[in-house]
């Protein structure tokens, strides 16, 4: 089932699809979430934009609440922030109509994103270490730095944008002006203070529960 890229229509935000899954469909999934470990050289997270385009946009798997939910919760978890690859996995099965399919799509996303991201961090992380003092060496982890970040940047750039249905009337605009100003404030707590996550995880949460953000 595949559908060429489209801008999302607002129904499509919140209703979860119904999903006729094939072979096909399942090992194009795990071929995709393949070619991301390969990339995710600031963890998985900084993929989350391509997954965003591929099971959102291109595909239709998850809707835009579903893919939140899964980055959300798994940051919120303790355990290490790849779940929220499980999560999506698992949403895409439930969206196919079985708890069975469910645990397939975590079998497939998860060992997609692991295996080749694992094999190629154990070897370079080796390599490196033993010529960690090459110029080229210090000069490919300083070029990787921005390009990491600018990754995660749009990662809170598509999460953001989408938090009021793709910013569209003057409720979405609100919405979305008070939703970045809490998001530089995070920002600037994070950097400044040792104050913990879960903290301003849970201030967002608040927030949003009073629909102030």
């Amino acid at each position: 089932m595949s559908a060429p890229a489209q801008m999302i229509p607002p129904a499509a935000l919140h209703l979860a699809p119904h999903l006729v899954l094939s072979w096909q469909d399942w090992l194009n999934l795990f071929g995709h979430y393949l070619l991301l470990s390969a990339m995710s050289l600031g963890g998985a997270i900084s993929t989350s934009s391509e997954m965003h385009r591929f099971l959102v946009e291109q595909h239709h798997w998850l809707t835009q609440d579903q893919f939140n939910q899964s980055i959300t919760l798994a940051q919120a978890a303790p355990g290490p922030n790849v779940l929220f690859v499980a999560l999506m996995g698992w949403h895409v099965g439930m969206n196919a109509g079985s708890t069975g399919a469910a645990l397939f799509g975590v079998l497939v996303t998860m060992v997609g994103i692991m295996t080749p991201s694992t094999a190629i961090t154990y070897t370079a992380a080796r390599w490196g270490h033993r010529n960690r003092d090459l110029r080229t060496v210090r000069a490919f982890k300083q070029g990787m730095a921005p390009v990491v970040i600018a990754l995660l940047l749009s990662t809170a750039w598509i999460l953001g944008t989408s938090s009021s249905g793709g910013g569209g009337g003057n409720g979405g605009s609100l919405a979305e002006w008070r939703l970045w100003l809490l998001s530089v404030a995070a920002c600037l707590l994070i950097w400044r203070t040792r104050v913990h996550l879960l903290w301003l995880l849970a201030v967002g949460a608040v927030l949003g529960a009073f629909g102030l953000v």
